[in-house]
């Protein structure tokens, strides 16, 4: 289907003038997944929103099909272009991880997923985190692209299925928190809090306080290594990233009791940096 057709209907589709049925359900699910990288943003945006109601809202998509679109197309979409900056293969990937996110909302509600694939799905989300590049928020002319806060979004969603164990969270943390010491971009579109949110997450489902305390510790030694290694507006850019998280995170655990040690050793951090 042209993309200028599938707007239209998708379109009619949110504002109630049409319907998605068995029959032409197939197609203009193909046709989304063609389209899910479009570099029109209210086209993105439209298919987003259509996912989202025939996924999580009205459950139109049955669990065998949703299944088949992780098996099917989740690499060459996850990673078409993956290591360009600057390009608009990042919308594709970008928006790619929201309808990963949406997939594993519907799992947790229903469990229809495999161990297995769930597994191989962390697997290739911190493949993805560590191999992206691009961390443009919003694009000018282009819209979102916010591959970053993006991520993010479908890593909450996988921290909160029951197939994850404590050792699959340390394997998610760290190339998530790694996210955080961007040296190339200021982060400017609330990129910090999506970032904690599935790590507020995973202290809440069982990860030791300590290991992030430890992490916490290790940012003023992390930032004077780069001090050595980047010129200066680079490493502004990696502190004011630093900074922007850490006074995030602080505002995310004040009113937590059990985590006391975490906010003063978050405190603590900001006055050595």
């Amino acid at each position: 289907m042209k993309e200028s057709n599938l707007k239209n209907l998708l379109d009619d589709i949110i504002n109630r003038k049409a319907n998605l049925s068995e029959e032409n359900r197939s197609l203009i699910v193909q046709s989304m997944i063609e389209h899910i990288g479009s570099i029109d943003e209210e086209t993105r945006e439209l298919i987003y929103a259509t996912f989202y109601r025939i996924i999580i809202e009205e459950k139109q998509l049955e669990p065998e099909l949703l299944k088949e679109l992780l098996e099917k197309y989740l690499n060459d979409l996850l990673f078409k272009g993956i290591g360009e900056n600057g390009t608009e293969t990042v919308f594709t990937r970008a928006f790619t991880s929201l309808l990963i996110s949406l997939i594993l909302h519907r799992d947790n509600e229903e469990k229809f997923l495999l161990a297995s694939s769930v597994y191989k799905l962390k697997e290739k989300l911190i493949q993805y985190i560590n191999m992206e590049k691009d961390l443009r928020g919003y694009v000018p002319e282009r819209g979102w692209a916010h591959s970053i806060a993006h991520v993010a979004d479908a890593i909450d969603e996988l921290v909160k299925n029951h197939n994850m164990t404590q050792d699959s969270f340390r394997e998610i943390l760290y190339p998530l928190w790694n996210k955080i010491f961007a040296s190339n971009s200021v982060y400017i579109h609330n990129e910090d809090e999506r970032i904690l949110t599935p790590i507020i997450t995973m202290l809440d489902k069982g990860l030791e306080v300590q290991e992030i305390v430890t992490l916490v510790q290790k940012i003023p030694e992390v930032l004077e290594r780069q001090k050595e290694q980047l010129d200066n507006q680079n490493y502004y850019f990696l502190l004011f990233n630093s900074k922007t998280f850490l006074k995030s995170f602080y505002m995310k655990v004040s009113n937590i009791s059990e985590l006391e040690t975490l906010k003063k050793n978050i405190e603590q951090c900001l006055k050595e940096i």
